[in-house]
């Protein structure tokens, strides 16, 4: 149907009410309802209120995700789904299909290896798009084909009215496929592509982290670019009309008519996912956990109330991001700063006064401050100069003196000569004056004044000394503009090497007695030359001093593997805990290292067992600690990054344990695989560990020190500039605000660790 109208400004109509976090995307299920996803790990779906034509109530909430899900699809109905089905994608690479009668999980389609961010239908068939680069193709539950489609993570997918599929990545790119052939590569934008949309009749829209959105021919034509965003775009659609609609971190919803901004609505957060319903109403999904439906037909408009109710909102937000001069007003001196004079005359402080940041100037002579006026920030934040101890610099730089030594701000304005801004300020931070030609240096660097001539006489006014000569000594090795940070990268691996051996030799002889005792499986008992031999294992474990020269025989080893592969599933955690021991000592693990390279790899065995569904949690425990400790010894990296997916999949539950020792030595994995992955530079290796890492962090009732190992983790993973853009993508900026907002110390330096690493370019 087409539908020709003169552009009428969109209004609140009614608000969905029900995530308890983000919600992050949007899916029209014709005029049956509407279903939207959230970070709270749920699929809502929402139908029309019979009593009232503007509003939706919710129908059904659909539980399943152990994580944020993101990606939705409808299935009209058909003979399988009577009343339709909804398909979704989480960051738990998981894709389920949701039959919508009873709201229950029909089909669970596990392949991806990272978070699932794209899903459509093509005819009957499912197809899903992932981080992990890949395309995957689902009929009947079952998976059909894979492939590469992308060489970065792929962030979005639609299928065309004319039946190829486009997808968009993060490697800047738009690809059209004709099943797995790729017809054409569009190239245009400087930045991950988002989201996309189909124009109708005309050819496709990209939305990217450029900001811009792109109009694109079928050929690779750009025909229209539409630019007015303030940050990245999330996602776009389009209507019938010929209006389109897009979604922004800016905290907008702009519609756009023939490439011009008609209208933007603002939100009380970021709008990650825009809808056009078929009628012309606009869904928006919002970082506050509402879902909005935005009508231009005066009958489907809210109540006063309720939009009186919005003002007041979006008003409230936009007081707790007020900033003045650079900085949050919340985080401006109080007035108890005008009592510490000023150093030169026309000085500027500005001080927090009640909702509104004021101005100050010191005057010299009266030797007060006098009140200039409030001071409003103008559109853009990142516009103002930044601020120290309430006075305005043309800069602020991060001065790392190395040594251990925690980072000093160092401020300077243009005007200012660099050799008095040097001088004063190592008088001020107390270091010696031997620093001062590098600081000097330093300064003309970073403020982009290299090369000019400076007047450098000075006299220290406590010993008298002359100026620093360039080339004379200096102990400070390290002057460096770019961030230090508290917690990354982490260095080194860690392992638990702490073990109550009396108590496991005292489990395995009870375990022992009841097979002894037991007519089925007595053969399975210990000879008493076997339990003579364990004992002499554990007596080489406890004495730690002699590992350098104690050794293990084939046959100490071969009890023990013996034992796993035979003894009860109930029964091996024990025997377990020895091997996590045995790899610590180093000709154990060189004797181990035998029978993990043959072609019996005992490892992998016994992880499979530990991983039997329903796992026991004390074989859970043991078999983590034990491929923890591996990391502690380089002949085993190679077999780690091998099997870095299976042994990931076989724990992956560990995270949401209640058991806290279970999440810790968990976390403590994740956290030694960065540290492997990075050394190895292994990008897709990196990713798959973020993902996990990232999973741990954003959830709930973890203990304090598994959410810091997974936190230095995703922090030292983002080092590298493409497992950054990835981390972005997965909005880690959120985790890192949530973390810093901790009471707990270390892991609010960690939060505000991540938080400077996103920030920087």
């Amino acid at each position: 149907m087409d539908m020709e109208i003169d552009f009428k400004n969109y209004q609140l109509s009614h608000e969905l009410r029900g995530h308890e976090d983000d919600v992050r995307g949007i899916c029209v299920c014709g005029n049956a309802g509407i279903a939207t996803s959230s970070r709270d790990k749920t699929v809502r779906y929402w139908v029309p209120d019979p009593t009232d034509k503007r509003k939706y109530e919710s129908s059904k909430i659909l539980l399943g995700h152990s994580s944020f899900v993101g990606p939705l699809a409808w299935v009209p109905p058909n003979p399988d789904f009577v009343e339709g089905a909804i398909v979704s994608g989480g960051m738990d690479t998981m894709v389920f299909v949701w039959n919508l009668s009873n709201g229950e999980k029909v089909q669970s389609l596990k392949g991806h290896h990272l978070q699932v961010t794209g899903l459509v239908l093509d005819d009957e068939d499912i197809v899903s798009c992932s981080v992990d680069c890949t395309l995957r193709r689902w009929r009947k539950g079952q998976p059909v084909e894979n492939w590469e489609a992308h060489k970065s993570a792929i962030q979005a997918i639609i299928k065309l009215t004319s039946g190829e599929l486009v997808t968009g990545s993060t490697d800047t790119t738009l690809k059209l496929w004709k099943g797995k052939t790729c017809l054409h590569t569009f190239a245009g934008h400087s930045d991950t592509v988002r989201g996309l949309a189909e124009m109708h009749g005309l050819g496709i829209l990209s939305a990217s982290h450029d900001g811009s959105i792109k109009l694109w021919a079928l050929t690779g034509e750009v025909l229209m670019e539409m630019v007015g965003h303030a940050s990245i775009v999330y996602s776009v659609d389009s209507h019938v009309s010929g209006l389109i609609v897009s979604g922004s971190e800016d905290c907008s919803a702009k519609i756009w008519k023939d490439g011009a901004c008609v209208q933007s609505i603002e939100h009380p957060g970021c709008v990650w996912d825009v809808k056009f319903l078929e009628n012309g109403d606009i869904v928006t999904a919002c970082s506050d956990g509402a879902v909005r439906i935005w009508t231009a037909y005066q009958e489907r408009i809210a109540e006063p109330a309720d939009l009186d109710s919005y003002v007041s909102q979006l008003s409230q937000y936009k007081l707790s991001r007020k900033r003045v001069g650079g900085l949050k007003l919340e985080d401006l001196p109080g007035l108890e700063a005008l009592q510490i004079p000023g150093t030169t005359d026309g000085q500027t402080k500005v001080i927090r006064e009640g909702d509104n940041g004021v101005a100050y100037a010191w005057d010299l002579r009266e030797q007060k401050w006098d009140k200039i006026g409030e001071v409003v920030d103008g559109p853009e934040d990142g516009m103002k100069l930044p601020v120290l101890d309430g006075f305005e610099y043309d800069y602020v730089f991060d001065v790392d003196i190395g040594d251990g030594e925690p980072i000093r701000k160092l401020p300077y304005n243009r005007s200012d000569n660099p050799y008095d801004t040097a001088d004063k300020w190592l008088l001020k931070e107390n270091l010696p004056l031997t620093y001062r030609q590098q600081i000097v240096e330093f300064i003309l660097q970073n403020s982009g004044q290299g090369g000019v001539a400076l007047d450098s006489s000075f006299r220290d006014p406590y010993t008298g000394a002359n100026a620093y000569i360039p080339g004379g000594s200096s102990s400070m090795s390290v002057v460096s503009a770019k961030p230090t940070f508290k917690h990354i990268p982490k260095k080194g691996m860690l392992v638990f090497d702490v073990a109550q051996f009396d108590g496991i030799l005292k489990k395995i002889t009870e375990f022992h007695n009841s097979l002894l005792s037991d007519p089925v499986k007595k053969d399975l008992s210990l000879s008493e030359l076997e339990i003579s031999r364990l004992g002499a294992v554990i007596k080489i474990l406890k004495d730690t001093s002699h590992y350098h020269t104690s050794r293990f025989a084939d046959a100490d080893i071969a009890l023990l593997l013996k034992l796993l592969k035979s003894w009860p599933l109930a029964m091996i955690f024990p025997v377990i805990d020895i091997l996590r021991m045995l790899v610590l000592h180093p000709d154990g693990a060189t004797v181990l290292l035998k029978h993990v390279e043959d072609e019996n790899d005992i490892l992998m065995e016994m992880i499979k067992r530990v991983a039997t569904n329903p796992p026991l949690p004390q074989n859970l425990l043991t078999g983590i600690r034990a491929v923890t400790n591996l990391f502690k010894n380089s002949p085993y990296h190679t077999w780690l990054q091998k099997h870095q997916s299976e042994i990931l999949d076989a724990f992956s539950s560990c995270y949401s344990s209640p058991n806290k020792n279970l999440q810790l030595s968990y976390a403590t994995m994740i956290l030694n695989y960065a540290v492997l992955l990075i050394e190895k530079k292994d990008l897709q290796g990196q990713s798959q560990v973020l993902t996990a890492a990232l999973e741990i962090a954003e959830a709930e009732n973890i203990e304090v020190d598994s959410k810091f190992r997974a936190l230095v983790a995703v922090g030292s993973l983002m080092l590298d500039g493409m497992v950054k853009r990835i981390a972005l993508d997965f909005d880690v900026e959120n985790v890192a605000k949530t973390a810093k907002a901790s009471k707990e110390a270390k892991i609010s330096e960690i939060g505000a660790d991540i938080e400077l690493l996103a920030k920087q370019k």
